[in-house]
């Protein structure tokens, strides 16, 4: 994993602030949590943040959120630029691809996935496709590893893939009619490929 620091002073917003529905539902989360505690809010409040900055985090809103919560900014940054779900600099409209570079998702084929990034976004991770709507990025382990490989598409993640099935992710997004979330081969969920293979009967 690469250093993850916040974008360059000339892509980022000089202020932040969050909307009046979106202030109200800060301080219900807030409120879910006991007295001294306050600070434990920060990933949804920023996340929440994330969302209404067009699905990504400036600085701004990072010293917003700390700000709220009363804590020191450097340790709001120090959340933000430790989960990858926080994107630190501008993305693509339409959808910005996560792949998962862990070992089980690059024996899987993982390294093809990168591949179509290249070819159909841009030669290089965390720049913008030539017509606004795609970025990506390579990530380490996203928790699917039995349905490898795999990337993370905003909140969704797009299992078993090959690049070709990979592709027709991309179109979804492209052409506003995403494909369904999950496994991309006849599997559910984390299910074995072609169903059950034990405890398929049961003693009377």
């Amino acid at each position: 994993m690469s250093v993850r620091r916040v974008a360059p002073p000339e892509l980022q917003p000089k202020e932040f602030s969050f909307t009046a529905e979106n202030a109200d539902w800060a301080k219900k989360q807030i409120a879910k949590y006991p007295p001294g505690r306050q600070q434990s809010a920060i990933i949804p409040l920023l996340w929440r943040a994330q969302e209404q900055n067009g699905g990504w985090l400036p600085e701004a809103a990072i010293r917003h959120v700390a700000d709220i919560l009363e804590m020191a900014h450097i340790r709001a940054l120090e959340v933000a630029t430790f989960y990858t779900m926080f994107l630190l600099e501008p993305c693509g409209k339409k959808a910005h691809v996560q792949v998962c570079g862990t070992t089980p998702c690059m024996l899987r084929g993982a390294h093809d996935l990168i591949e179509v990034c290249k070819r159909r976004i841009h030669e290089e991770p965390h720049h913008i496709s030539a017509d606004g709507n795609f970025s990506w990025e390579e990530v380490e382990c996203l928790g699917a590893c039995v349905n490898a490989p795999m990337v993370l598409i905003w909140n969704d993640t797009y299992e078993d893939l090959t690049p070709a099935s990979f592709e027709k992710v991309l179109d979804g997004f492209a052409n506003g009619q995403p494909v369904k979330p999950g496994p991309q081969i006849d599997r559910q969920f984390g299910a074995p490929v072609g169903g059950p293979t034990t405890l398929k009967t049961v003693k009377a």
